[in-house]
């Protein structure tokens, strides 16, 4: 995969000489946060064959087998306060759906806030996660980890995630080129870097992407289930929801997960 990915990307590529490629990680977000904390610079890239224990949102598991994945976490370093960059996930979401679309020929669908889709199945995921210097309260870095699957079959999954989880092949139909289709992810995620200010333009794109909106939705929260309707996303990335009284309520993604009053979607 490797091999691939420097051929792919550009040779004047900011992100080129930072990139390191491991057999194996326990996580990818784990190992880029370590190296950040040790100043590892803006742009270092983090790419495993595989995970033993690959992280999603809330401390769940990613399930991250060799050979048929992409796992894989960028250092960035923006000099902003953590209030500003609220918006970092679904900005990532719209470029990792960008990337799919220009190298797979189809584009995803995002199930808010992180969760990358096609027909009703589970491609893939995404986990932020940020750090603060405390002496200035602006951030000191953050750690973007995109999870897609590529090549798995059916019977490739956990039982227990089969009946939710897909791959892009089995979507083409095709084998993927994990290399191709992660060097198209450093080039969007390097453009979106740039463009994180673009708070609005963002956003838009990523609600024309998010599937969560108009649907009927289990909003959960501890062991505290609402049934509620999605209406929209906020600039800051917060669902909008109807809780059956009229009135909009705001859900943010640090504290709740949301799935279809019929199962994940």
């Amino acid at each position: 995969m490797i091999n691939t990915i420097l051929r792919s990307l550009p040779p004047d590529h900011p992100w080129k000489p930072h990139i390191r490629f491991h057999a194996q990680l326990p996580s990818t977000n784990t190992e880029a946060k370590r190296l950040a904390a040790n100043g590892a610079p803006h742009g270092t890239v983090i790419i495993a064959d595989s995970q033993s224990a690959g992280r999603g949102r809330l401390g769940r598991s990613f399930c991250s087998p060799a050979g048929v994945g992409i796992y894989m976490s960028v250092i960035l370093r923006p000099v902003c306060r953590p209030c500003e960059l609220m918006h970092l996930t679904c900005a990532v979401a719209v470029a990792a759906c960008d990337a799919m679309e220009s190298t797979l020929s189809f584009r995803p669908g995002i199930k808010w806030i992180n969760d990358l889709v096609w027909n009703k199945r589970k491609l893939g995921g995404i986990l932020t996660e940020l750090s603060i210097d405390p002496k200035t309260g602006l951030i000191d870095y953050v750690v973007v980890g995109i999870g897609i699957n590529c090549n798995q079959k059916p019977s490739d999954f956990p039982e227990e995630i089969r009946c939710i989880a897909c791959s892009a092949s089995t979507v083409t139909g095709t084998e993927i080129d994990c290399g191709a289709l992660a060097a198209a992810l450093l080039l969007q995620l390097e453009k979106m870097a740039q463009t994180l200010a673009d708070k609005c333009g963002i956003m838009e794109r990523y609600r024309q992407d998010c599937i969560t909106i108009g649907q009927e939705i289990t909003v959960i929260q501890g062991d505290l289930h609402r049934n509620a309707i999605a209406l929209s996303i906020d600039d800051e990335g917060a669902l909008m929801v109807d809780f059956g009284d009229g009135s909009p309520s705001k859900v943010n993604s640090g504290e709740v997960s949301v799935r279809g009053l019929l199962g994940y979607l």
